[in-house]
């Protein structure tokens, strides 16, 4: 069997990757899971995990305890981040333990230990606002958030350690995902639940504009790294649809399908920093088609049914989000 090590696996991309994989008989899961007094594994208690997995507590910020998990694995896919953009303008420091010195301990730990292949997880986020369109991985990168930044960091990191060791790693660059158990912070569901629960919307920037792929697309792309991309270590791949959408478009669309009148109030506090906004992001999809075999919505649903099960999804799921709500609309 493959043994492999997911960290951030209890988190919105992390669980759909899990219950992807846990199908397949020829991989032993073991889950890393942020150390929580509760035992919490965050979204992996909605799964019905498999006899094949391990749960594993700890911190990617613990050296020893990163070298102690990754002896005896085959493959990491290490997702593990701190990625809420606004907190990052307060707590920078914590981006960088989490993001960059967790990155460091997996890499020297997959370094000393041998391991097979490394996915290292990125984001579109590192672009900037896009200098060109389609977004290709020769784009150059542009820390307009302390979140960025500490991303572009643990993505030099590791293609230092390929070029330097010979890390066998591959850094996916997934645009902004979307579905089932993603986190209020992030615009589809706070426009989703604020449209369930109130009659006025309060958002940002609304013309900003995005390319959202549907979380079990990028799910299949992170798989396909384990069966496509031997021969293409040190890569970096972006995941996107090559579509996209303005935020008002989308609000528009939510509004439609929940079918709702609704009023907007554009808050200060929802909008980044001038010279921080991200305005445009669009994926070139060249690499994902040619090295994973991957396409976005070529084995599911088309943005606009993802977009209804999504919205579906929340009204079934709306008790788990009560507190969530209430603290992020005051």
């Amino acid at each position: 069997m493959k043994k492999i090590l997911i960290t951030g696996s209890e988190g919105f991309i992390g669980s759909h990757l899990v219950e992807r994989l846990m199908t397949n008989k020829a991989y032993q899961l073991h889950l890393l899971v942020q150390y929580n007094s509760f035992s919490n594994k965050g979204w992996l208690n909605d799964l019905k995990l498999k006899q094949n997995i391990k749960i594993i507590y700890g911190d990617i910020r613990d050296e020893i305890f990163i070298d102690s998990i990754v002896k005896n694995m085959d493959y990491v896919f290490h997702l593990a981040a701190l990625i809420s953009i606004p907190y990052s303008y307060q707590s920078p420091k914590e981006f960088i333990n989490t993001n960059v010195v967790g990155s460091l301990n997996i890499f020297n730990a997959c370094l000393k230990h041998k391991v097979k292949k490394i996915i290292h997880t990125s984001t579109s986020e590192v672009y900037g606002s896009a200098q060109y369109t389609p977004i290709d991985e020769k784009h150059p990168l542009v820390g307009q958030s302390p979140y960025s930044a500490s991303k572009i960091s643990a993505d030099n990191l590791a293609l230092a350690y390929n070029k330097s060791y010979n890390l066998p790693v591959i850094i996916i660059r997934p645009f902004n995902c979307f579905g089932p158990r993603q986190s209020l912070r992030a615009i589809i569901p706070s426009l989703i639940n604020q449209c369930l629960n109130y009659n006025t919307v309060k958002v940002g920037d609304l013309s900003t504009i995005r390319d959202f792929t549907y979380v079990k697309d990028t799910a299949q792309a992170f798989e396909n790294c384990l069966k496509y991309s031997v021969r293409n270590f040190g890569e970096i791949i972006n995941v996107g649809s090559g579509k996209s959408f303005k935020i008002s478009d989308i609000l528009r669309k939510i509004t439609k399908i929940i079918g709702k009148k609704i009023n907007i109030k554009v808050e200060k506090k929802r909008i980044r920093p001038k010279k921080s906004e991200v305005y445009k992001l669009l994926s070139s999809t060249s690499k994902s088609k040619k090295i994973l075999r991957w396409k976005a919505y070529s084995n599911s649903m088309n943005f606009d049914q993802a977009l209804v099960y999504t919205i579906n999804w929340y009204i079934k799921n709306k008790n788990k989000f009560i507190e969530d709500t209430k603290n992020y609309n005051l």
